[in-house]
């Protein structure tokens, strides 16, 4: 058996090694302790307001707050459109033990309906317990007092106010001031394109029709914000900091509310619309659209049964006539071609026709009658326009030619944008060669000039676009834009006007030609055989216009109209441009009214029923008869 061999411990040897490993330990040790203590002075020193900022944001929340949206006054001060205080009934879940049996308690005190709850329980899911969810909306005075009076028995449960958009004079001036509703997904989308979702993070509702649109930028304000502190929960402790919104500017109008009121009433239930500015600045004085609707439906949303209703009526009452209605300008268009013809040499006073109440172009069978049967005899431009011969604007008609037909009149706006304040507008249509072979892929035929010398054919306009053209004649060939927003209300109720705005005049080769139109649109309303005669007699003023009836339907060679065998929305509308006084014009009158059948008879007795207002109580009576002849 072999022996093991016998080591001897060396214990200086072990002692060192133990020393090593020991100084290396030490030395990781202290390593750590080196990046232990660096990273806590780079936490608590270098880094500190870091760290802070980053602390106070899960403990400090920037909550946003909504403006007051401005409010909207007429020319005389009139509040049009307000911000009233609407009650809610809110229900906060985190603070009711049994949810189901409050709300069955109080569908039985506030008669809840089905589609209230499930309203309420829609939005309660993904809602924070400790948040409120509104269970009704637009509580009324007796709602508020029948809650407020059982409050005690609803812990968790309270009335809330805010403010919302309330339109006081309902459907009398809807077109003009359109209204606000909620923000949809379609809303939303441009909001995030103009990068304005900052300052809507508070705001429910905005403008989407009308003057509330156009101007919402001026309307809505901007948003204010306040800091908060919340707990783990993010339910809020208290608040450390606001910032307060600034308020949406308060606008006014050159609106008038009681000419307003008195155009609604003028037209009673006839369609239509009626126009009415101030010729010197283009200002909107009144502008109806009839029938109209009350814009309160929107603001918290209408129902399906009355948005049905509405969108579903024959009478379009959702469609604004006064700039989005398409008519035929008719007979009211003559006297801008008769300055047309005039200016270009193509007529002079002195050039007649032999109105038989019939023209026919050479070797053409087809014939174009005129709306007196047996004709005018002898007429000259004056008395063309006058009587309103639609024969003599046959001939001038071909004389002229489309082409510088649509040219003069497209320098006059037709066919065109008027440039008012408001998204709903249309251009109407100038017709030309181009717009007919882009339109039927057809050319130009001269048979489809004639009825053009009358305002029919393919040529319509909207009742804006005649009152501005009528501004222009005039104003002698200066244009306006028309303007519905007058400036704003500034302190102590003074305003700070908006600058008129102005367009390429139209111009002439000779100042005369102006006055030998308006002096036919004079005679028009005052002369011996004038279409409007008999609407404007024993008037306390001095006015002039022109009358017109547009054909809405072809009546063919061998035919004659007879309104009671055509269908309603086939019959003729009435039209009317007027202004008055005659030598110094302050306010121009624009009337269609829809298959009301003539002008003269129909067109022209609202006119002057707007007028009789206009200058009893918005002028206080100033213009009569007496100061027209002693200037």
């Amino acid at each position: 058996m072999v022996r093991k061999r016998q080591h001897i411990r060396d214990h200086s040897a072990e002692a060192n090694l133990f020393a090593r490993r020991a100084a290396i330990a030490l030395l990781i040790v202290i390593g750590m302790l080196t990046v232990v203590v660096s990273n806590l002075y780079m936490l608590q020193v270098s880094q500190f307001e870091d760290y802070q900022t980053r602390s106070n944001g899960n403990r400090i929340k920037v909550v946003p707050i909504a403006p007051n949206r401005g409010l909207i006054y007429d020319r005389n001060g009139v509040l049009l459109a307000e911000n009233r205080p609407v009650f809610s009934l809110e229900v906060i879940p985190e603070k009711i033990d049994d949810l189901g049996a409050t709300l069955q308690q109080l569908t039985e005190l506030m008669q809840l309906s089905d589609e209230e709850l499930a309203n309420f329980n829609k939005n309660s899911k993904g809602q924070r317990r400790f948040k409120p969810v509104a269970l009704r909306t637009q509580l009324t005075e007796q709602e508020v007092a029948r809650f407020s009076a059982q409050q005690h028995r609803f812990p968790g449960v309270s009335i809330e106010a805010r403010l919302s958009r309330y339109y006081p004079y309902g459907d009398t001036l809807t077109h003009i001031l359109g209204y606000v509703a909620k923000i949809n997904k379609k809303d939303l989308q441009k909001i995030v394109e103009a990068g304005q979702e900052a300052n809507y993070a508070a705001t429910h509702d905005m403008g989407k029709l009308g003057i509330e649109k156009y101007h919402e930028n001026k309307l809505h304000g901007e948003v204010g914000y306040q800091q908060v502190e919340v707990n783990s929960q993010g339910r809020i402790i208290r608040t450390l900091h606001v910032d307060p919104p600034t308020p949406g500017k308060d606008i006014v109008l050159n609106i008038d509310l009681q000419l307003q009121m008195a155009v609604q009433k003028t037209l009673k239930e006839q369609r239509g619309t009626v126009v009415v500015s101030d010729p010197r600045t283009g200002g909107m004085l009144a502008m109806y659209s009839n029938p109209s609707y009350d814009p309160n439906l929107f603001v918290h949303g209408i129902s399906r049964k009355n948005y049905s209703a509405l969108l579903n009526s024959p009478d379009r009452p959702l469609i604004n006539r006064a700039t989005q209605g398409q008519y035929p300008p008719a007979s009211t268009i003559k006297p801008h071609l008769a300055l047309l013809g005039l200016d270009t040499d193509t007529i002079t006073t002195s050039y007649t026709i032999n109105d038989t109440g019939r023209f026919r172009l050479p070797n053409v069978s087809h014939v174009w009658r005129d709306w007196k049967r047996w004709g005018h005899g002898k007429v000259d431009v004056s008395k063309a326009i006058e009587v309103s011969c639609d024969t003599y604007y046959y001939d001038l008609a071909y004389k002229l030619g489309i082409d510088k037909i649509s040219a003069a009149m497209s320098e006059f706006g037709f066919g065109d944008y008027t440039g008012i304040d408001l998204y709903e507008e249309s251009d109407g249509n100038m017709p030309s060669r181009g717009w007919k072979r882009a339109r039927f892929n057809q050319p130009w035929y001269i048979g489809d000039t004639i009825p053009v010398g009358i305002g029919q054919s393919f040529w319509t306009a909207t009742p804006v676009q005649l009152n501005q053209s009528i501004n222009t004649l005039i104003n002698h060939g200066k244009r306006f834009v028309p303007q519905i927003m007058r400036g704003y209300m500034q302190d102590h109720g003074n305003i700070d006007l908006e600058p008129l705005k102005t367009l390429r005049p139209y111009e002439v080769k000779e100042e005369k030609n102006w006055d030998i139109v308006l002096d036919a649109m004079w005679k028009v309303v005052n002369g011996e055989e004038g279409t409007a005669r008999h609407a404007f007699e024993d008037v306390g003023y001095v006015s002039a216009g022109k009358t017109g009836t547009a054909q809405l339907f072809s009546v063919g060679q061998n035919e004659s109209y007879n309104a009671d065998e055509v269908a309603e929305h086939l019959r003729d509308n009435a039209m009317y441009v007027g202004f008055a006084p005659y030598d110094d014009p302050q306010v121009s009158v624009t009337v269609v009214i829809e298959n009301a059948g003539g002008g003269s008879s129909n067109a022209a007795p609202v006119a002057r029923q707007v007028m009789d207002f206009y200058f009893d109580q918005v002028a206080g009576g100033l213009t009569t008869v007496e100061s027209q002849e002693a200037l």
